[in-house]
């Protein structure tokens, strides 16, 4: 995992504000499976950086390794996962930390908010036990705790707060869920909000609506969000900075405008092709071609050569270091050429 070595030390991420802190620094990240059961580490070598009040992207297309990165930040990896590097939380590294100050962490600190919000809740418990159930184990009264629940319901947007705590899931659409998801999720005030893919089953309205509360979240509280997609017009839409991620490793990172104004790398410029224009004379979508590299295989070089319309015949021997350009970095070959997209 050496030829990430560079990227992981510097993350492309502006300087935060004079002594602040950022709420979450992955450096050198490293995820692999027990002996036999892949080729290639599922990460490898992945670094990035979130500020508070910060909203950063992570895209790719399915299997690149998002899900599993941001997992990471709760703890939450593969069975018998070995893990390099580190993944810091306030300063503190979460993969050295013990059971109980991962629930600690869990409870005041991080937070996340999963794709499928009804894979989250209990089905058989009411939404006012869901919300409360973390209030109450940290001390707090259940009077108390039922007032804060009613104000998060609020705050997202549920109509009725009080008659929605005592609701069943299956009584609440897949939007009002997610909102239900994304109270709970802001309960403890975490420092750190971690987004995966949390509008991937709603509709367009619902994504729009989803996104505006947590952008709104994001700026009354100070909350450094972590937001995975596959979707690079989203990330465009909410994200101070994006890191683009291919076969389990960082490809290229930079401020969300540069990227889209000059992307450096094949596979985000591929991204950015594969998505619909509305514009009247805007060519059709063009999808990249080939397929996602599987766990199964660990070609050499970079990763994406196989698939790319720019590769050179030192692109399938030499894997890429990942260089500085503008505020960001790129991990190609011909990064100093531009791409045309």
């Amino acid at each position: 995992m050496t030829e990430q070595k560079h990227l992981t030390h510097d993350t492309g991420a502006p300087p935060g504000a004079p002594g602040e802190a950022p709420v979450l620094e992955i450096d050198g990240l490293g995820v692999r499976l027990p002996d036999g059961q892949a080729a290639r580490p599922i990460l490898d070598g992945v670094g990035l950086r979130v500020a508070p009040g910060e909203t950063v992207g992570l895209v790719g297309e399915s299997g690149s390794g998002k899900s599993v990165a941001c997992r990471s930040v709760l703890g939450l990896l593969p069975p018998g996962a070995l893990t390099t590097g580190q993944v810091r939380v306030a300063g503190r590294d979460v993969l050295t930390m013990s059971r109980a100050e991962l629930t600690a962490l869990r409870a005041r600190q991080v937070a996340m908010v999963f794709q499928d919000p009804r894979a989250s809740v209990n089905p058989l418990r009411r939404v006012g036990d869901f919300l409360t159930e973390g209030l109450r184990a940290a001390g707090t009264s259940a009077a108390a705790a039922t007032a804060r629940a009613e104000e998060l319901l609020d705050a997202v947007g549920i109509r009725d707060p009080r008659g929605a705590l005592r609701r069943r899931p299956h009584q609440f659409s897949g939007g009002m869920l997610q909102r239900v998801v994304i109270a709970a999720a802001l309960a403890a005030e975490p420092a750190l909000l971690v987004a995966d893919e949390p509008t991937t089953a709603l509709d367009v309205t619902t994504q729009a609506e989803i996104i505006a509360i947590l952008t709104r979240l994001r700026a009354e509280r100070g909350t450094g969000l972590l937001f995975v997609t596959h979707d690079l017009e989203l990330a465009a839409a909410i994200c101070d900075r994006v890191y683009v991620m291919y076969a389990g490793r960082i490809v290229e990172t930079r401020r969300t405008d540069e990227l889209f104004d000059r992307p450096r790398h094949p596979y985000t410029a591929g991204l950015l092709t594969c998505a619909p224009r509305i514009e009247r004379d805007a060519p059709p979508p063009r999808p990249i071609p080939g397929r996602p590299v599987s766990l199964a295989e660990a070609p050499s070089g970079c990763a994406f050569a196989a698939r790319c319309a720019h590769a050179l015949p030192r692109c399938t021997e030499e894997p890429p270091v990942p260089a500085r350009y503008g505020d960001g970095l790129t991990a190609c070959h011909r990064a100093d050429e531009g791409i045309t997209l």
